[in-house]
C-alpha cells in the first residue's frame, strides 16, 4: 500500500545491488538517509555518486525532499 502525506510518498522499496533482496521502508521526511544495512547480506549501502541518499539510488521512490522539489539535502 502506498502511503502519502501532502502528496509525498513516504515508503520506498529498497533493492540491494549485491544480493537483490528487496524491502519496503519508511523514509525520513526531513532528511536524507546516507547509509542502509541490507537485512539479507549485511552489505552497507551508500548513495551512488550524484545521489543524495540510498532511497534515491536503490529505492522505487526518491526521498521526500527530492519529491517536493527541494533537491538533495546532502
Amino acid at each position: 500500500m502506498e502511503i502519502r502525506s501532502a502528496g509525498v510518498i513516504l515508503h520506498s522499496t529498497l533493492t540491494c545491488p549485491h544480493c537483490g533482496h528487496a524491502v519496503t521502508e519508511a523514509m525520513p521526511t526531513d532528511a536524507c538517509q546516507w547509509f542502509y544495512d541490507c537485512k539479507a547480506c549485511n552489505a552497507l549501502l551508500r548513495p551512488k555518486p550524484g545521489d543524495c541518499c540510498v532511497f534515491c539510488s536503490y529505492g522505487t521512490v526518491p526521498c521526500p525532499p527530492v519529491q517536493t522539489g527541494g533537491g538533495c539535502c546532502g
